[in-house]
């Protein structure tokens, strides 16, 4: 995350809302995805709370993982 967002304070808090959201919804993702929020700069870091994220992700995620292709499993020689 850049500094476009805030100071280190502000930025730390989207980071610690973004895990929890994963964290509660890791079971829902089977595969593994490398995730990239770039969140936008007029967003006020006071307002972003697990419930503005829930209310947002839910769907991005879903459409996330109906477009990106589950991966083969890993076959060993």
């Amino acid at each position: 995350m850049s500094r476009k967002v805030g100071r280190a304070v502000r930025r730390n808090r989207i980071r610690r809302v973004l895990r929890d959201f994963f964290r509660l919804h890791q079971e829902e993702i089977d595969r593994p995805l490398d995730i990239v929020v770039v969140p936008k700069r007029n967003l006020d870091p006071k307002s972003v709370d697990l419930a503005l994220v829930e209310q947002e992700f839910p769907a991005v995620l879903t459409r996330l993982l109906r477009e990106v292709p589950a991966a083969a499993p890993h076959e060993r020689p």
